[in-house]
């Protein structure tokens, strides 16, 4: 008996032992926005092209209303939503709202024309040609947005979606105040995102995305605010917020420990033909409707894509990448799927596929044949440090632009932290010098004395 007792002990030890993560790691689950996404078969969901951000003659755009719509349908988008500053969207056959701020624009010879009735049905239904045939597809009109904060010269401009109508019309917002407009779009039951964060920091360099005081700045708002579901990590050409991939990643490092996955948005912010093709998003969905936009945004199953993105020593592209109107297939993910801690993912037109982990590069792998299908597993379990991770994110490096998938976040079981206020007396004093920021005199001033400079 104790001979017997002795062997069943010892083989209980040793079979603990094997269940010990590789590098000491505690087990966790990977929790992906794409996991209910039918990738393939009869019932596979569909790849949908859209934009969330564009503006026309109605607001400070330089194109027609109606030519900016049609040419998104000319372009392949499947679904726009016309944000225009301080003006809530309608269908495109409504007759708009218009703003006397935006009376300048008849001086310029333009037009807010609506589309017709036979316009409308024709794009949303896909029979509207282009180049003499027609698409075959319909582009779906998302109504309800705006960018809030119209009249600010410090840009914290912020998304609000889904607003019912006339809500937000005529908002001109305030200085250094991205919250005043997310409390507007909570308060009127839609959902909001953080337009080109970076574009509002004063010295959009690298070392500022990384300043804790940004970086708090805009986590504190989407802890505060659940439906302030994240912000642009690509806007237009990425030229005046060259590193919002850098600041989302803080941010989500920030947020996660409380529970908020902070989603990453691209929108090509238009107002000139020239930026239809620079930013956008594929969604995954299952059909092509406003429900299911508005719930994909809020589940984050859906890529960010850009044409054009400066080069990064670590993120990459080497040198700096644009694609614009070139035509050139854009990198697109065929599948991202999570079994254990292995993470598989399928992509074409990709030269690199990359791995980002708390802001780092933990795996790259170069593709010669970037037009073929290139199939990448990542397994955690042999990546240095895993056990550290909160989040891991996927990104695409093609001849036709980058993609990156929304991030992969890392549950150990954990207790979510409980977000409570900072109500120091520091952060009483930075609160108070952000109101009298917010002065708009004070911000044109300030505006004045930065360009003299």
């Amino acid at each position: 008996m104790k001979k017997f007792l002795s062997v069943l002990l010892t083989a209980i030890f040793l079979f603990s032992i094997t269940l010990i993560p590789a590098h000491g790691a505690r087990d966790y689950v990977i929790n992906s926005p794409y996991e209910e996404v039918v990738w393939s078969g009869e019932n596979a969901w569909g790849a949908y092209k859209g934009n969330l951000h564009t503006h026309s003659s109605l607001s400070d755009g330089d194109m027609n209303y109606n030519d900016m719509v049609k040419e998104h349908y000319r372009q392949g988008f499947d679904f726009l939503a016309m944000t225009e500053h301080g003006i809530t969207g309608k269908a495109w056959n409504e007759e708009p709202t218009r703003l006397p701020l935006y009376a300048y624009q008849t001086f310029r010879g333009l037009r807010a024309t609506p589309l017709t009735d036979e316009e409308f049905k024709a794009i949303t239904e896909g029979s509207y040609p282009v180049d003499g045939a027609e698409r075959g597809r319909g582009m779906t009109c998302v109504t309800g947005g705006n960018e809030l904060n119209a009249l600010t010269v410090t840009k914290c401009h912020v998304n609000g979606m889904f607003l019912p109508e006339h809500v937000g019309d005529n908002h001109l917002g305030y200085e250094n105040n991205h919250e005043c407009a997310v409390r507007l779009t909570d308060k009127a039951g839609g959902i909001s995102f953080i337009n080109h964060p970076g574009d509002w920091i004063p010295s959009p360099k690298l070392e500022s995305v990384s300043d804790p005081k940004y970086v708090n700045y805009f986590s504190d708002i989407l802890l505060k605010y659940d439906s302030c579901l994240g912000m642009e990590v690509f806007n237009e050409k990425n030229a005046a917020t060259p590193y919002d991939r850098v600041l989302f990643d803080n941010v989500l490092m920030s947020c996660l420990p409380y529970g908020k996955k902070v989603i990453a948005f691209s929108n090509n912010d238009a107002h000139f033909q020239s930026h239809v093709d620079t930013s956008f998003s594929v969604f995954m969905m299952q059909e092509n409707t406003v429900e299911n936009i508005k719930e994909t945004m809020q589940s984050g199953s859906f890529f960010c894509v850009t044409r054009r993105l400066p080069s990064h020593e670590e993120l990459g592209p080497a040198t700096d990448l644009d694609a614009r109107d070139s035509g050139l297939p854009y990198p697109e993910f065929k599948e991202v799927s999570v079994e254990g801690h292995k993470v598989t993912v399928k992509a074409v037109n990709a030269y690199n596929i990359q791995w980002v982990a708390n802001g780092k590069v933990i795996a790259s792998k170069d593709i010669e044949q970037s037009g073929n299908e290139t199939t990448y597993v990542l397994d955690l379990d042999s990546v240095e440090g895993a056990k550290d991770f909160l989040y891991i994110r996927c990104q695409l490096l093609g001849s036709g632009g980058c993609t990156l998938t929304q991030a992969l976040t890392i549950d150990d079981g954990t207790a979510p932290l409980k977000y409570e206020a900072d109500n120091s007396v520091s952060a009483k004093l930075q609160r108070f010098w952000f109101r009298f920021c917010s002065l708009r005199l004070f911000a044109i001033i300030k505006v004045i004395i930065d360009d003299l400079k």
